[in-house]
């Protein structure tokens, strides 16, 4: 199940959203998987990032795995309890004033945090070269798959 939780009121289509989230679990073969994405203030967010990250700042996106994997790694569950990739907390109001830096509409931007999240609750990581490299060709395969659903 996908829960979408939002504690916000900047303007963002759940109903895609969550959508978007189901063609990427499908496509994982999670589909089976639970999923928590919480829409949070700029606010928040910055409390978030500071508890957990120790940045004092707001951010587009964080993620909390559930299970801790490494990337290409499948989970095995063995209960019902384990059947859950993890938590997102996404920033709407942050990813929109960050926009100019990226080129992309909003929904772009979404649709790409979306992968990005899912990846990171996946074990993908982005600090080294190579884990980037590895990321990114995920994240590109996931994006193609929203993409073909948008056309």
């Amino acid at each position: 199940m996908i829960l979408v939780k939002n504690e916000q009121k900047f303007p963002i289509n759940i109903i895609k959203l969550k959508q978007n989230a189901r063609t990427i679990l499908e496509a994982l073969d999670y589909a089976d998987f639970d999923l928590g994405i919480l829409l949070a203030t700029s606010k928040a967010m910055h409390e978030y990032n500071h508890q957990f990250r120790e940045k004092d700042r707001a951010t587009d996106i964080l993620s909390f795995p559930y299970h801790q994997i490494k990337a290409g790694d499948r989970i095995e569950a063995t209960t019902e309890d384990e059947m859950n990739l993890g938590d997102i907390i996404l920033c709407p109001e942050y990813i929109n004033e960050d926009l100019p830096r990226w080129n992309r509409t909003f929904q772009e931007r979404v649709d790409i945090l979306l992968v990005h999240g899912i990846c990171h609750l996946l074990g993908y990581d982005h600090i080294e070269d190579e884990d980037y490299a590895v990321m990114k060709l995920q994240e590109d395969a996931l994006l193609a798959k929203i993409n073909a659903l948008q056309e």
